[in-house]
């Protein structure tokens, strides 16, 4: 979060007031080709990351009023399913990101002339993460800990 938001001002600060100095001062312009690719592999990892701390934490926005009037059982039931589906979802997640990653292992960005396959490898990484969190999310449902989604804290 710091990198990106470090990296959004940056940016501010060089087109605005590096490029008004420059012009000022009649000199070089200041080249910040660099501060758009940070911001979008910042952007992806701390996406895919945070989706997967947010399934841990129960965080994530979670509508209960159906769920909540029905017997413990079906229940449990209901949030076993939901998790399941997060542990599918995470799955693929990281296998279609892992294929992508890999269609990109040659490619290069334009201003940093870094792999992109580290930019698609935040989706590999999230779904791991994903996978887990959902799978400790569904044990603690099958042991009878409170898995309702947006529970823990």
């Amino acid at each position: 979060m710091m990198v990106a938001m470090t990296d959004m001002l940056i940016g501010v600060v060089l087109r605005y007031v590096g490029t008004w100095v420059s012009a000022a001062l009649d000199l070089p312009s200041v080249r910040f080709f660099w501060v758009e690719e940070i911001g979008e592999y910042a952007l992806a990892w701390l996406t895919f990351i945070g989706a997967a701390i947010g399934i841990r934490r129960g965080t994530h926005f979670a509508v209960t009023i159906v769920v909540d009037r029905f017997p413990p059982p079906w229940r449990r039931a209901v949030f076993a399913g939901h998790y399941a589906l997060l542990v599918a979802f995470g799955a693929l997640v990281a296998i279609y990101g892992w294929q992508v990653s890999e269609l990109n292992s040659q490619s290069f960005s334009p201003a940093l002339d870094l792999n992109l396959r580290w930019l698609y490898m935040s989706a590999v990484v999230g779904g791991i993460l994903i996978v887990v969190y959902s799978l400790a999310a569904l044990g603690d449902v099958w042991h009878g800990r409170d898995g309702t989604p947006g529970a823990r804290h």
